[in-house]
């Protein structure tokens, strides 16, 4: 709004004054999220090195710090290979549709109160519709290499990301009966109270946490859910023919829906923006720094996961998501709404 009366205050008419605002607002956005996203990769290696007793990156810049843009420089100036059998336009789309699927996920993710792109009621849905669209591009892309390899890589993601989207469906609608609202800004604000243990994950949710931390290591294929990605299997699955900036592309992809999932647990379950305590000297520090240190205490769990959990076989990943999720998800949203109407907070 600062931005618009600016604007407008230059001559410009509201409607042209808004959009030039927006679009400086998912600039700025897209650039903070990508350089974090950056360090959140050179993190994620070196807490697998620590695990190890190695050092991890260390050459680049100081403390390896400056190793993930030397990364994007190599994949921007490296050839692209192409097979000979594949559909062109089709293997070039898809890494570009699932890095602005997952980018254009943020729209509706709340930073601070009042800090988002667009606070609309259905946020969660949208997320929801996103995160289902995002299953085309890996499909696309295993199915234009023209390669056993890749198309069997893409049917396992594609398996894999429906198969625990039921599940966290059934989740979100536990969180939604808690809160009374699908805008994620209300849901924070649904937390509020004096310390940490007015937020959602104390509460009956608590098991709910649980199922959306390892349906949401499924769902990206972190490890130990990998099995899209298999090496010892699947030669690195979808993306086996993708090299340069389109293989930079699907990693981004990845890397940034991971980072979204972390948002959405901390969002949903440890209240989002704000402080553990409402006193000071925690009430001093801006929501959004709030927001992104949870959001990398997250990936430090998702981390950890990727050091010391083996991976599953893929009829185990299955029978996780259909045989024990999915049940313990939906007598849950019934156990939650029958403790609502008894407590009084909604009427049946």
């Amino acid at each position: 709004m600062i931005f618009v009366q600016g604007l407008q205050s230059l001559g410009l008419p509201y409607a042209a004054a808004w959009v030039i605002s927006q679009a400086i607002v998912i600039v700025v956005l897209m650039v903070l999220l990508l350089v974090m996203v950056a360090f959140i990769l050179l993190f994620d290696r070196k807490v697998w090195a620590a695990v190890q007793m190695r050092r991890g990156p260390n050459v680049v810049g100081a403390f390896g710090l400056l190793q993930s843009f030397a990364d994007l420089l190599k994949f921007l100036f490296k050839e692209i290979v192409i097979p000979a059998g594949a559909n062109k336009g089709v293997f070039f789309l898809a890494p570009i549709l699932s890095a602005t699927l997952a980018l254009s996920a943020w729209a509706v993710v709340p930073l601070d109160d009042g800090w988002v792109v667009a606070d609309i009621n259905v946020g969660i849905l949208y997320l929801f519709a996103i995160s289902s669209l995002g299953v085309y591009g890996i499909i696309m892309g295993g199915w234009a290499s023209n390669s056993k390899y890749a198309f069997l890589g893409s049917l396992r993601s594609a398996a894999q990301m429906v198969s625990y989207e039921v599940s966290i469906g059934f989740i979100l609608i536990t969180v939604l009966l808690f809160a009374g609202t699908l805008n994620l800004s209300a849901i924070v604000r649904a937390q509020q109270g004096y310390s940490m243990f007015s937020w959602f994950w104390f509460s009956p949710l608590f098991p709910m946490f649980v199922l959306f931390f390892i349906s949401a290591l499924a769902e990206t294929n972190r490890p130990p859910f990998d099995l899209p990605e298999a090496e010892s299997e699947l030669v690195a699955g979808f993306a086996v023919e993708y090299s340069s900036t389109p293989f930079l592309l699907f990693f981004l992809a990845e890397y940034v829906s991971i980072v979204l999932m972390c948002a959405m647990m901390s969002i949903l379950f440890f209240g989002g923006w704000l402080p553990p305590f409402n006193i000071a000297p925690f009430t001093w520090i801006p929501g959004v720094i709030w927001l992104v240190l949870k959001i990398w205490f997250f990936f430090f769990l998702f981390a950890m996961v990727k050091a010391i959990v083996p991976r599953y076989r893929y009829d185990q990943l299955m029978r996780l998501g259909w045989k024990v999720f999915l049940p313990i998800s939906l007598v849950w949203v019934v156990l939650t709404a029958g403790y609502l109407i008894a407590s009084g907070r909604i009427h049946g």
